[in-house]
């Protein structure tokens, strides 16, 4: 036979994976391939396949007769707008994507080579889990795996994409890296599935409710982006790795152009209500300060009291963290506190600087949040900023009650500049309740005690509910007016560019878990 025709045949083979009826029920779960998910991916023709022809050496159970090349997962190398990309897309047509202990060895390769040579990963999960025939090799793999993604975090940004089933040892990875997209209808992540839970706590419960992508984006957080199909997901990507650096040696890529409508500067100072009671959107504010359409939000359906994201100011790429009127009062509880803390040390893993508006009455009360932790949870975003080395502003609209003023990226916690808007309230707690406890003697022996009561909160609200005092002891380095504050901001970041810190010599911080 002819060597190069061979060479032609096993390639065809290796190509075709479980074989066309698969691929084809894999179709009519309106799922792609993993080839064809590699190829919608990266820049077209760059992909360059690693492990083409990698078999696993299993004999029990009747394995030995069952071997494909490629082992159910195709990995290797190619681009993104021109940039260096690892990825490895697990192939669902093989013994359902299982992972075997060459399957695992084939994604450390790609991770190894990731490592060394200082590029994004992105995992393309596809797979029934552990392949049980092979028992503690795939486990071991899972291992190796895990391992890699802890080693890699925070020197190479790791995306993951759920694109099929993801259940027992297979979650651990995902989320042990940065971002987690899953696609809706056809993916979902638990550690137990639905038959289990059954077994276990006799509840009912389906697959999509268990763990589906809406259920992770709404419910755990485990979920950072939701695509309604695999085309959406792979674009969504792409757009997304253009927000971030190679790793944590590098900056991220600036674009030439950018955008900005100047008439945004004219409407920013009309969203705030008169009434500072009422809600209003952050995100309106955010779009009149960062260049058009920019604007990447993370974690969307999750704590939807804080909103986070990429966005960029001049072309350059910033992280907006900003708490949301709109819901809860924006107040500060256990999940917004997660949801901004991770994002928070991701933005300063990578060399991201970090635009904060604050809008906040203060941390959310009740028995439910004590008793879950709001404490040590309230902590996470305390610590993540407190431990940010990248250049940080804040700006001030409203509210700034409390501890909450302190956790979101205070002046006192290290941020470089922090800026107020006149109608910022800068205090310990609101006029209201101050007034009650300051003046409860004097209210109570008053003859109209809400007449009292009023004077003494206005008489505080004048004296605390603004900007000013904060300024005058240079907590707040300027008071600016709302159409300012791009234009402040992008002074304060170009000043900023060189920033250096020198840290306390240790191992790692411990951060409250």
């Amino acid at each position: 036979m002819d060597k190069n025709q061979e060479l032609i045949d096993r390639r065809k083979a290796s190509m075709l994976g479980g074989g066309e009826e698969r691929i084809k029920r894999q179709h009519d779960q309106g799922k792609l391939t993993a080839r064809e998910r590699v190829t919608l991916l990266l820049d077209e023709g760059s992909f360059n396949e690693i492990g083409q022809f990698v078999e696993h050496r299993a004999t029990s159970f009747g394995l030995e007769k069952n071997k494909i090349p490629g082992d159910g997962v195709v990995t290797g190398f190619g681009s993104i707008h021109g940039r260096l990309i690892y990825v490895f897309s697990q192939d669902f047509t093989v013994l359902g994507g299982s992972l075997s202990e060459t399957h695992a060895a084939k994604i450390c390769n790609v991770m190894d080579l990731a490592m060394k040579n200082g590029a994004p990963l992105i995992g393309l999960n596809d797979s029934g889990g552990a392949r049980i025939q092979e028992g503690v090799v795939s486990l071991a793999g899972y291992a190796d795996i895990f391992y890699r993604n802890t080693r890699a975090s925070g020197v190479i940004p790791q995306i993951s994409v759920i694109m099929g089933p993801c259940a027992g040892g297979a979650v651990y990875s995902p989320a042990l890296t940065d971002f987690v997209m899953m696609v809706e209808d056809t993916s979902y992540m638990f550690v137990t599935g639905p038959n289990v839970v059954k077994t276990v706590t006799h509840e009912e419960v389906t697959s999509e409710d268990l763990g589906g992508a809406k259920a992770h984006a709404e419910k755990s957080g485990v979920n950072h982006f939701t695509a309604s199909n695999d085309v959406e997901a792979l674009k969504k990507v792409r757009d997304l790795i253009t927000y971030m650096p190679q790793n944590a040696n590098e900056l991220p890529p600036r674009p030439t152009k950018f955008d900005f409508t100047e008439t945004k500067l004219a409407t920013i100072g009309q969203i705030l209500p008169e009434n500072s009671t009422l809600p209003y959107d952050i995100r309106k504010v955010v779009d009149c300060v960062i260049d058009d359409n920019s604007f990447r939000e993370v974690h969307e359906d999750f704590a939807k009291n804080i909103v986070i994201g990429f966005a960029r100011i001049e072309g350059k790429t910033i992280g907006v963290v900003a708490n949301q009127p709109a819901a809860m009062a924006g107040v500060l509880d256990i999940d917004s506190s997660r949801k901004g803390a991770r994002f928070v040390r991701f933005c300063d893993a990578f060399n991201i600087p970090l635009l904060v508006f604050e809008d906040v009455p203060g941390f959310l009360p009740g028995t439910d949040q004590e008793w879950r932790g709001i404490i040590s949870h309230g902590a996470k975003l305390l610590y993540a900023f407190s431990e940010a080395t990248v250049p940080r502003i804040t700006v001030i609209t409203r509210k700034a009650y409390g501890g909450a003023f302190d956790v979101m990226n205070s002046k006192s916690i290290g941020a470089d500049l922090n800026y107020a808007w006149p109608t910022a309230e800068i205090a310990v707690m609101g006029a209201k309740g101050a007034a009650e406890i300051i003046f409860k003697r004097e209210i109570s022996e008053a003859a109209d005690s809400e007449a009292k009561w009023l004077e003494k909160e206005a008489e505080y609200a004048e004296m605390f509910a603004n900007p000013y005092r904060a300024a005058e002891r240079g907590i707040v380095d300027d008071v600016i007016l709302p159409e300012e504050t791009r234009a402040k901001v992008i002074a304060g970041f170009k000043m900023l560019e060189n920033k250096a810190e020198v840290l306390p010599k240790k191992k790692h911080g411990n951060i409250p878990l």
